[in-house]
């Protein structure tokens, strides 16, 4: 008997040897895949930098165009910047000077394309990376598990897109018009605006980051809600806070104006009301699968 509670520790590790064995091998095989996916994103996307580059570059050259036609004297807003951008204004060219940006080291505009083809590759690749991470944790999930966590993985690059459009169409033309219009130019001073392109990249991919993480906050709360560790009453209860926390958020994220600093703030208000809204839908799912649980059902 002793002998046989002596090897009883032993035997278990055998017998969990195996599966854990094939969990790494899988975890391998899901780790190439995801590698070679990056690989061939990050090739695509630098073969076409110079497009990708010049498609971010979009709204400042918008953002000039209406400067220069402001300083024509003719009647364009801000908000025209928007319709430009969609294709529903055209806005004069012909008084505007081409956009210059500039690199001040050899490989800087190199080493620039291939920051913006990995930044290309991890966004082209993401349903590739969110779907081997699914069927890795896949098996070790029940049906209804499996189910539930689907939406959140659909949810959660459509809201980083709406993050990324809300950046590109809206926040980042109106903070370039404000960049642009405080150039000075008189008889003998002349100030102008003359971005690197590796800082104009870096602006740009850290804002369509922080809107696009930002624009996750419903996704994020469902999770929580799911998994039983905030409520919907909380939630509400604790709105004050949030919203101070969401405005203190957007000044930290964004440029130092108040209409980038609304553009995120706004947005993110309502969709942690959407958040409230989409726990206590979750709430009354559960609650209504435990009353049927707990029905008694007639002989």
């Amino acid at each position: 008997m002793t002998e046989a509670i002596g090897h009883q520790p032993e035997d278990e590790i055998e017998a969990s040897r195996a599966p854990l064995l094939d969990h790494l091998v899988e975890l391998r095989m899901r780790l190439i895949i995801c590698v070679i996916a990056l690989f061939v994103g990050f090739g695509v996307c630098f073969a076409y930098a110079d497009q990708i580059f010049l498609f971010l570059v979009k709204p400042f050259t918008v953002a000039q165009q209406l400067l220069a036609a402001q300083h024509s004297g003719g009647k364009h807003g801000p908000f025209d910047l928007l319709l430009a951008l969609v294709g529903l204004k055209d806005i004069p060219t012909g008084s505007t000077k081409a956009l210059d940006l500039v690199y001040t080291a050899a490989l800087e505009f190199f080493f620039t394309k291939i920051k913006l083809a990995g930044f290309g590759a991890v966004v082209l690749t993401f349903p590739v990376l969110a779907w081997q991470l699914y069927r890795f944790v896949a098996p070790g999930l029940y049906k209804n598990e499996r189910g539930a966590f689907l939406p959140f993985l659909l949810a959660s690059p459509l809201m980083f897109t709406l993050g990324a459009a809300l950046v590109y169409y809206i926040m980042l033309p109106f903070v370039l018009w404000f960049s642009l219009s405080q150039q000075v130019s008189t008889a003998g001073i002349s100030i102008q605006l003359l971005p690197k392109v590796s800082d104009y990249l870096t602006l740009v991919t850290s804002l369509l980051l922080a809107f696009g993480l930002c624009f996750q906050l419903p996704v994020v709360v469902s999770l929580l809600g799911l998994a039983g560790i905030i409520s919907s009453k909380l939630l509400r209860e604790g709105r004050r806070y949030a919203i101070v926390g969401v405005f203190i958020a957007a000044a930290i994220l964004t440029p130092p104006d108040p209409i980038s600093q609304l553009t995120l703030a706004i947005p993110m208000c309502l969709l942690y009301e959407i958040g409230i809204w989409c726990v206590w839908l979750i709430e009354r799912g559960k609650a209504r699968d435990e009353k049927k649980r707990n029905e008694i059902v007639p002989v």
